[in-house]
């Protein structure tokens, strides 16, 4: 469970050889459904090079990356979790994202596991097969980025490329203890990469570290190469805890971990305050009573790729997107005027230097054997999207840090303003200093992060 640092005097190389060690360990079964040990092999001689010539292209020159198995790579299946589109031709071209990772010099090390089409968030695939949660193996990862997760923290990569939905980079972030950002839409672009939701549909990093997030970022989003985020100072924002239904049903064990968190933020001088967003969550719901848009959406893109039956689907994704084939098309219309009505009121109701503040999700990671029966999983995987799909469908940035707590992880969710993503990533910096500061006398903290 030891994340790669990329310090350096270690050279790419060398780091690429500990990953590919790593990827070869029992414990790695499942993590990756594609290695690319020759290519990143040549990447990092040449990330290696431009080191020593004193001519690194940016932060991520160098660093070891997987991307999810949704993004097409060159030469090989954009698979998507999914035993029914192997059989698609090989992409011709890297996805748009991969390009930007390329020509800022990260080494791409390969494809990670995920649910099958991202359509769930527990980790689950009965086609590829589970990877372990790292800190638990008979635990689920989280999903559906559950591979690129299981890369970062058992140190198979420096940052892994995943997709979010409703949830699906930062609920694995939360349950396996890790960061994990998830932009505005069309921040990111989203070419070449596998479609559940294009409503809904974001592209973003996980890492050990809100820095390597934002780094990540900034190559994927096309903008500025700063090296690192500012940290946003206490006394210039404010954190909101939205106390009401998103807290109904949390574990103990989270609950207790999150209150011990908000008040060390009091602390240590944040302005904390709680306020209701039950008006804008019961419109949220209005449009789930219709129908939801990875249902219906994934539909047409599986039609779109010639898939004509749902046979040799898992049944517990099929049910979902059976859900969503009988709706009318005046209903899709309702839904995408109804959410775009939510989305203006509730950007209308913060402002910048605000941050909604609450659990990622409301349990810890569940043993594998306890969703095995359908209505068990279900049960669990709606739980756990229940707090982060907010942000997806109020199209807002959001970020799951890992409270530091003994046995399985619990993740801390904040969510900023719409295209405030920049600002986000400033105030989770200084969120991130003080969860991993150690207490050193009345209302002060020391920072012992590396």
């Amino acid at each position: 469970m030891t994340a790669m640092n990329g310090r350096p005097n270690q050279s790419a190389v060398a780091r690429l050889e500990t990953a590919l060690a790593r990827i070869r360990l029992p414990e790695a079964q499942n993590v990756f459904t594609a290695v690319f040990a020759d290519s990143a092999r040549g990447e990092a001689e040449a990330a290696d090079r431009r080191a020593a010539a004193g001519r690194p292209r940016g932060p991520l020159d160098g660093r070891i990356v997987s991307v999810k198995a949704l993004f097409d790579i060159a030469g090989t299946v954009t698979s998507a979790g999914s035993a029914v589109l192997r059989t698609l031709p090989p992409a011709i071209d890297d996805a748009l994202v991969v390009t930007r990772l390329r020509a800022a010099g990260a080494v791409i090390i390969g494809k990670t596991q995920m649910t099958e089409f991202a359509f769930s968030a527990l980790g689950t695939n009965p086609h590829d097969g589970v990877p372990g949660n790292p800190h638990d193996r008979r635990c689920l990862p989280g999903g559906s980025s559950s591979g690129a997760v299981v890369s970062v923290v058992d140190g198979m990569a420096d940052i892994a490329i995943g997709s979010d939905t409703g949830g699906s980079i930062r609920i694995p972030a939360a349950l396996s203890g890790a960061v994990g950002f998830k932009p505005t839409s069309g921040f990111v672009p989203t070419e070449g990469a596998f479609s559940l939701s294009s409503s809904l549909d974001t592209i973003g990093p996980i890492a050990s570290t809100v820095a390597d997030c934002f780094a990540a970022d900034q190559v994927l989003s096309g903008g500025s190469m700063a090296s690192r985020p500012q940290m946003a100072s206490p006394y210039t924002f404010r954190l909101v805890v939205p106390r009401g239904r998103l807290f109904d049903r949390c574990e103990p064990q989270v609950l207790s971990a999150f209150e011990n968190a908000v008040e060390r933020f009091r602390s240590c001088g944040l302005q904390i305050e709680d306020r209701s967003i039950e008006a804008t969550l019961d419109r949220v719901a209005e449009i789930d009573k219709i129908g939801t848009f990875p249902s219906i959406e994934l539909g047409a893109t599986l039609r779109g790729l010639g898939l004509s039956s749902l046979d040799g689907v898992d049944p517990k994704t099929r049910v979902r997107i059976e859900a969503g084939a009988g709706l009318l098309g005046v209903d899709y219309v309702r839904m995408t005027r109804l959410r775009q009505a939510a989305i203006r009121s509730f950007e209308q109701s913060f402002g910048n230097n605000e941050a909604f503040v609450l659990p990622t999700t409301p349990i810890r990671a569940p043993l594998l054997s306890s969703v095995e029966e359908h209505n068990a999983f279900h049960q669990a995987n709606g739980l756990v999207l229940r707090n982060p799909r907010i942000a997806n469908m109020l199209d807002c940035p959001s970020i799951s840090l890992p409270i530091p707590v003994g046995g399985l992880p619990v993740g801390l969710m904040l969510i900023g303003r719409r295209n405030a993503d920049r600002r986000l990533l400033e105030i989770a910096t200084s969120v991130e200093t003080m969860l991993r500061a150690r207490p050193s006398g009345a209302g002060a903290y020391s920072d012992t992060s590396t």
